[in-house]
């Protein structure tokens, strides 16, 4: 598995590419002297767009959104990822199985000056009708300790050393889950042959109540693979 940095914006209609399963990091920002900040948070599976929208601009539903070419870019881009991380496999419907629903969440992305720069589209699960030991087991997920960043930030700051905040593009559908579970097909984008088929999840798509978790054990295999320790006190440092 490698890590790559990516750090060019995606094509306008890019096609879907051939299935992978390395991680896709885009470098953010970086700073020769870092400052303290608030811990983050390890994404939750519900905050699955965390944008704005002006007042005036209108949010379409499904069916709109197929008839605008932004919209469809922002759509096509989301169902990339999910072909790209090799998240789902379509199956005929099992029988006696829960069937999770999904949602389509559209959102602007502004600028500081308020302005639309880029239309997101976010395929989710509809994971409030998950059941606890079937659909899912154990939810929790450790965030990083305040005390943990301070000492971080306080020793770059003190050798001089350049700091990277890096950020994994749609991180929860690198996480791999080991429940039996199925969605529906997303709305809008039913296989024409087969309608009445359902998803069955390899990975954890946001809304799932596993999601953040899943998404943490695959980090910490990956990182533990490649040389680094699991702190003691704190989980997420490494």
């Amino acid at each position: 598995m490698h890590v790559r940095f990516d750090d060019k914006e995606p094509d306008k209609m890019s096609e879907l590419v051939e299935n992978f399963s390395e991680f896709y990091i885009s470098e953010d920002k970086s700073s020769e002297h870092a400052t303290p900040s608030e811990p983050a948070s390890i994404e939750s599976s519900e905050a699955v767009l965390n944008t704005e929208e002006p007042q005036n601009q209108k949010i379409p539903n499904v069916d709109e959104a197929l008839t605008d070419d932004a919209w469809i870019v922002a759509i096509q881009e989301e169902l990339n990822q999910f072909e790209r991380n090799d998240v789902w496999c379509l199956v005929p419907k099992p029988q006696q199985k829960n069937i999770i629903g999904t949602k389509w969440v559209f959102r602007n992305k502004l600028n500081e000056q308020g302005e639309v720069v880029r239309n997101k589209a976010r395929l989710v699960a509809q994971g409030y009708s998950q059941q606890e030991g079937i659909d899912y087991t154990e939810t929790f997920a450790p965030v990083p300790r305040l005390e943990a960043i301070r000492l971080l930030l306080s020793y770059v700051v003190n050798h001089n050393i350049t700091l990277y905040q890096m950020d994994v593009k749609s991180v929860f559908l690198n996480g791999v889950i080991s429940e039996e579970v199925y969605v529906k097909q997303p709305p809008g984008f039913e296989d024409i042959s087969n309608p009445e088929h359902v998803f069955k999840l390899k990975k954890s798509p946001y809304g799932l109540k596993q999601a953040s978790r899943a998404w943490y054990d695959r980090l910490s295999n990956f990182l533990i693979e490649n040389g680094f320790e699991k702190g003691k006190i704190d989980c997420t440092l490494f």
